[in-house]
């Protein structure tokens, strides 16, 4: 929760989980913009959210509207001089709501003037204001009770405001992520296969993800490299070679993994192995 009087950059963010499906796809930040000073509420949400197809880059908003926003991206305010912001931080699953369709969220607030904001925004204005100084038990339930509301204004918002291809499409890459990771060891993994796999055409694969600014080859090949740097990392006892961790993870030429790893990271597996090594040494010591 944050109270304001000054323009600040950016809304309260929470990292995104490292080894998350989603962390490396692009998107653009979200800036939202209001038109006349007073009280605005903020919904964070956070725990993996698939980024939407068609963003728009811009958001305006009035006094006692209620938005969404991913907790996980660089959401940015152009508000006037003077005004105050009362943010909630709550995750996907407390929401009940299923991450490929979430990015519908924070392109559809909810109006101060609704009927349904015209109930909720009062009702989370006084909870940001009070649930510090209650009783815990008396905290908690309104705690319980404002999540179910913002609950049912997610789901409501979505019903109205989700373009159907934009949520069956995030939906198929959803699936076509979850389905590299599952092969991601194979070498012989390749946008027929995918396509093949999720019955979709080898050109609609590709078209998937040049909307997130990506390649299938290029996707593939970055996850594997994070999942050799990953297994490089000293452990103590015995460690594979560096020539049978990038075949574990579908690389057949060491020495064109070596070349990729170099351009990626920069410098040579055996130089990142012996790196994080001493770092590992110096924190033990």
């Amino acid at each position: 929760m944050v109270t304001s009087e000054a323009t600040p950059t950016a809304l309260p963010r929470t990292a995104r989980p490292v080894n998350g499906i989603v962390a490396g796809l692009a998107r653009r930040p979200v800036r939202f913009v209001a038109r006349d000073s007073g009280e605005y509420l903020f919904v964070g949400v956070h725990g993996g959210i698939t980024p939407c197809l068609q963003l728009p880059a811009e958001i305006a908003l009035a006094p006692g509207d209620i938005c969404f926003y991913d907790a996980h991206q660089p959401t940015s305010l152009d508000f006037p001089a003077v005004f105050r912001t009362k943010v909630f931080l709550v995750s996907r699953t407390a929401l009940g709501l299923s991450e490929p369709v979430l990015h519908g969220l924070n392109r559809s607030p909810v109006t101060g003037g609704s009927r349904l904001g015209a109930l909720l925004s009062p009702f989370l204005s006084g909870l940001a204001d009070s649930a510090a100084h209650s009783e815990p038990a008396v905290s908690e339930a309104l705690v319980r009770d404002g999540v179910n509301l913002l609950a049912t204004a997610a789901a409501e918002q979505l019903r109205r405001a989700e373009p159907p291809s934009c949520g069956v499409e995030l939906s198929l890459l959803s699936r076509i992520l979850d389905h590299v990771e599952l092969h991601l060891a194979d070498a012989g993994l390749s946008p027929e296969m995918i396509a093949d796999a999720n019955h979709i055409s080898v050109r609609y694969l590709h078209k998937l993800f040049q909307e997130q600014g990506l390649t299938v080859s290029r996707w593939i090949q970055r996850r594997r490299l994070e999942e050799c740097r990953r297994e490089l990392l000293p452990r103590g006892g015995s460690q594979r070679t560096i020539a049978a961790v990038a075949g574990r993870w579908g690389f057949v030429s060491p020495p064109h993994f070596s070349r990729v790893f170099r351009a990626a990271y920069g410098m040579s597996p055996s130089e990142w192995r012996e790196t994080s090594g001493r770092r590992t040494e110096g924190d033990r010591g």
